[in-house]
């Protein structure tokens, strides 16, 4: 069986060793909440796919077009079996209530690092960033790198007092990029936050963040801003 939950997802999980993220493009806000209802009401209507399913999570665009989905799978294997026997029927309940849906590439991911939620930080967030940094040809192996640069440069600096909670890194299994999938207090902090200069005892900390922006391989950064509308979890 199938239960709602309002929790956040814990990306930090042991047990989930394939995080897959994609994006629907469903066109307006209006029909942003259609397809969450759709999908809400089809995955309740059916049985928790057997095997390793762990999570099922749906974020609306701020953009008000689209919607980001997060799967947690114990192994890929799991999901390979779901694909196989039962994820078509669902997609089709959801076509047939909102039809035009347009659906875009499935992105299979390792988490690599994070920067966690400090102990006894009980914040729910406001708002999930992600952030796509892509990378150039044959520069797959020097993405561990520049993550380990920004977690330093985020251990040294102020953005978890300006509303930052949780950053946790994912490497693509494909070599081509990191997706960073951040926790922050509310859309206000998170603005007030990329809007400010680094300051005072932070100098090191923006030489840091000097070596990120400007590391070697890196070919470009796109951020999209969500808001966390349905989980479901198995019973």
């Amino acid at each position: 069986m199938t239960r709602r939950t309002d929790t956040y997802p814990d990306l930090t999980r042991p047990d989930v060793e394939a995080p897959f993220f994609s994006t629907w493009r469903v066109g307006t806000p209006e029909r942003q909440r259609e397809t969450v209802d759709a999908i809400a009401a089809t995955w309740e209507r059916q049985a928790w796919p057997v095997g390793g399913g762990l999570g099922y999570f749906v974020y609306a665009g701020q953009d008000g077009t689209t919607l980001l989905h997060h799967s947690q799978w114990a192994r890929e294997q799991d999901y390979e079996a779901f694909l196989k026997t039962q994820r078509q029927a669902r997609v089709d309940e959801i076509d047939t209530a909102v039809p035009g849906i347009e659906r875009v590439a499935l992105d299979r991911y390792r988490r690599y690092r994070s920067h966690e939620r400090a102990a006894g930080d009980v914040r729910v967030p406001g708002l999930v960033v992600t952030v796509r940094i892509d990378c150039e040809e044959g520069a797959a192996e020097r993405r561990r790198e520049w993550v380990d640069l920004v977690l330093a440069a985020l251990a040294r600096s102020a953005e978890g007092d300006r509303g930052l909670i949780s950053a946790h890194f994912h490497l693509s299994q494909d070599g081509t990029h990191v997706l960073n999938y951040a926790e922050w207090e509310s859309p206000e902090s998170y603005e007030a936050a990329i809007a400010e200069p680094v300051e005072g005892a932070e100098v090191a900390a923006g030489a840091e963040w000097e070596r990120v922006r400007t590391y070697p391989g890196v070919k470009s950064i796109t951020g999209s801003q969500y808001s966390y509308v349905l989980g479901l979890v198995p019973e």
